[in-house]
């Protein structure tokens, strides 16, 4: 399938690795009330929010009560991130559609984010999985720092795929491939992607970019070019993981769409919309926000 006649996936992940960073808590209602009109703007997925400790990421203490205030829209997955065992239960009772499972590739990145070696976090994956076994409920495995660690540098190819294979190898049914700190470039992405698709054609693989060096949309469109079509994206461009020095926000939503769009690849997702939420965020945040169209217009804005 070539770029120019393929359709790609776009993930919505504002709610939770957007929120995660923020300085000041945006409040539940506010939430709810962005995640109801995101439903309706055509992505494939939205990640909610993640079960983790209160203590560890603030933000995110009210997963709870933002799940259960959704009105779910048809045809959209609501997904959360799941980090350790202790998350399982209030995802299940949450009714989550999908849970992300995330590990760092790189070692001492897994010990500052999750407290664990990538051994221990392994081990919990299994619990996770015995415990979802029978609920219907489905698995993605993201594999942080893939394209480099802040703290180690560039991964071995041959770890990313043993990660992979072990992630399938205890049922994980769909992987994600993230650049958590923004340092991957359009080759080093086209070159992982088609090794990944070369041993694993089957699998359904996402790409969860970050901008810190604005480089994200290149990466996105070398991954599309590999036959990429699945991709996380943030309203505005926020976000950043709060263990990694230095990292700014994800790959802009509202850009992303319309850098496919112009290259005649359909994403089902409505343009405008995104850029109505967009605008809104400021307000919201407090603070302006890293992305480009909605403060340019789209390529087909006219002046007097």
């Amino acid at each position: 399938m070539s770029a120019e006649t393929g359709s790609v996936e776009i993930n919505e992940v504002v709610l939770r690795d957007g929120f995660q960073n923020e300085p000041c808590f945006v409040p539940t209602a506010e939430k709810i009330r962005l995640a109801n009109r995101i439903s309706k703007t055509g992505v494939r997925r939205i990640e909610v929010s993640a079960f983790v400790s209160p203590k560890a990421i603030p933000n995110l203490r009210d997963a709870e009560e933002v799940f259960r205030g959704l009105v779910r829209e048809p045809g959209v997955i609501y997904t959360a991130l799941i980090p350790n065992e202790r998350g399982v239960q209030r995802a299940i009772e949450c009714g989550v559609d999908e849970v992300n499972l995330v590990m760092s590739i790189g070692e001492k990145h897994n010990l500052r984010n999750l407290r664990m070696t990538c051994a221990q976090s392994l081990e919990q994956f299994k619990g996770i999985m015995k415990a979802l076994s029978g609920t219907g409920i489905a698995v993605n495995g993201t594999i942080a720092t893939t394209f480099g660690c802040p703290f180690e540098g560039a991964q071995p190819v041959e770890r990313i795929l043993w990660c992979i294979d072990t992630y399938r190898a205890l049922g994980i049914t769909a992987v994600t491939i993230a650049d958590t700190i923004g340092v991957a470039n359009p080759r080093q992405v086209s070159r992982l992607t088609s090794l990944i698709r070369k041993h694993h054609e089957d699998l359904p693989l996402t790409l969860h970019l970050h901008n810190t060096r604005d480089m994200a949309l290149a990466n996105a469109m070398a991954a599309v070019d590999e036959g990429v079509r699945s991709f996380d994206a943030s309203i505005g461009g926020i976000g950043g993981c709060p263990y990694a020095p230095g990292a700014t926000g994800n790959i802009c939503t509202e850009d992303l769409v319309h850098m496919l769009h112009q290259c005649g690849i359909s994403t089902g997702v409505n343009l405008d919309a995104l850029l109505d939420l967009s605008a809104e965020l400021p307000g919201l945040l407090g603070h302006e926000l890293p992305g480009y169209v909605v403060k340019a217009g789209t390529s087909e804005r006219l002046y007097a």
